[in-house]
């Protein structure tokens, strides 16, 4: 697809003129206050494409869509609202909508899904448009769905989320979609790939900064957006376009220097790895795939790459590793486009429910969270960050009995908050900057509550 009138903000670096500002400072923050020592299993549910106000906006006590109802208007490209919002082809919503979020579930209800939403790296940043969250329709091949949202009260984690903490300051880490951010969760990085080939690679016009060809690699030649790795399982690709496998270390490098058990548990890699892909099997949601230490047929993989169905039988049986990254599978993961929010989040409700009856139960730290929005529209503007983020808002709950109880934390985090906590719990060493100053959920745990 191609955004030739669109400005790309991501090429000049101009991410410093977002709204907000990190609650950190650019300073290391502390751990949470309490023992972090009590914590023995920390447990990431990662799932897909969707923003804070999408799901949470009619949360009680969160900032949700009463605050969003004082945000600008979406506008067109010479920066005029639209008088009702503009639909694509074939939409079941009306042509008559307003200029305001609306609720999908009157057209479409949340037991199915709604048509997929652009959400690239370079789209992401002209939506954001320096903090005024007011190009998210015109940046869309999906148009008015993108300010689309569903009744809180009737999606089946919110009630966990009422329970626990829900975050509704929590933004993904890397403008775009999927593969960066899957990228960033376990690395805090953005992969290179030096010698893409043209056919990969994104084309900015010299002269007035805007992007006339989208690509999966930046001019100067990092991965942004989807591409796939040397090592299997892939799909059929071009061989000159499969990246070079990756050996900057991650997070479970970070484990495994510590002899500490952890394992990524993702929906259908038995299949997958044998060959076998099952049609919901998304490879890129497989970030560890990519290194090389993880190649295929090696130990490591054999280790830490590991089924949905293992993750289940050890919290079952009180055999969960230190850190479990749980992903499920496409039609279990919320995505827009091939599945629907009701039975994405009744498969999460079975797997937490794993845990909470499982013995691992008393010192465990569920945080449950999406990979980035999926070009749903938020009306929160990220922190200042850097040249890759941070991206929009996205929900985020943190189940345990450690967690606060009803409490909506208005903290600022982002998704390498969750490489913050880990490595403050077992004194590990950060993977990069922001990991490094990233607030490990301070405002979301209570470690001296009894269990």
């Amino acid at each position: 697809m191609r955004f030739a009138t669109w400005r790309c903000e991501a090429v000049a670096l101009a991410v410093a003129a977002l709204a907000a500002c990190q609650t950190t400072g650019g300073r290391t923050v502390s751990a949470p206050a309490g023992d972090l020592t009590r914590i023995n299993h920390v447990v990431v549910i990662y799932l897909e494409n969707r923003s804070f106000d999408n799901l949470y906006g009619e949360f009680e006590g969160a900032d949700g869509l009463e605050s969003a109802r004082q945000s600008a208007p979406q506008v067109d490209a010479q920066g005029t609202p639209y008088r009702v919002l503009p639909q694509a082809a074939g939409t079941p919503f009306p042509a008559d909508l307003p200029n305001a979020p609306f609720d999908i579930g009157r057209f479409v209800p949340p037991s199915m899904p709604t048509r997929d939403l652009v959400h690239r790296f370079y789209q992401e940043q002209t939506q954001i448009d320096h903090g005024h969250m007011d190009r998210f329709v015109l940046v869309s091949d999906a148009r008015g769905l993108t300010m689309g949202h569903y009744h809180t009260a009737e999606l089946p984690l919110a009630a966990l989320a009422k329970e626990f903490t829900l975050c509704d300051r929590f933004f993904h880490s890397a403008f775009g979609g999927s593969f960066l951010n899957h990228q960033w969760f376990i690395a805090a990085r953005t992969p290179e790939y030096r010698d893409a080939p043209s056919s990969m690679r994104a084309v900015i016009d010299s002269s007035s900064g805007l992007l006339r060809v989208d690509g999966s690699v930046t001019p100067d030649g990092f991965v942004v957006n989807t591409a796939y790795s040397v090592q299997g399982p892939h799909p059929v690709v071009a061989r000159e376009e499969l990246m070079p496998a990756l050996t900057y270390p991650t997070i479970g490098d970070r484990l495994s220097e510590k002899q500490l058990a952890w394992a990524w548990y993702a929906g259908g890699w038995d299949q997958a790895d044998a060959g076998h892909p099952s049609d919901d099997f998304q490879y890129h949601h497989q970030p560890f795939v990519y290194f090389a230490r993880y190649a295929e047929g090696s130990a490591a993989r054999r280790e830490h790459i590991q089924d949905e169905r293992a993750f289940i039988a050890a919290a079952r049986t009180g055999a969960l590793p230190a850190v479990a990254f749980v992903k499920p599978s496409g039609f279990d993961n919320e995505h827009p486009g091939y599945t629907d929010v009701i039975r994405g989040e009744q498969h999460v409700l079975e797997l937490i429910d794993d845990v909470r009856r499982g013995p691992n139960w008393n010192d465990t730290v569920i945080i449950v969270t999406y990979d980035e929005n999926g070009g749903f529209w938020d009306h929160v503007p990220p922190p200042a960050g850097d040249r890759w983020g941070p991206g929009s808002r996205v929900p985020t709950i943190v189940i345990s009995p450690f967690a606060r109880r009803r409490y909506v934390d208005h903290t600022t985090y982002e998704t390498v908050s969750i490489l913050a906590l880990i490595e403050r719990r077992w004194r590990l060493a950060p993977l990069g900057e922001r990991d490094a100053h990233a607030n490990p959920f301070t405002g979301a745990l209570d470690l001296a509550r009894a269990p």
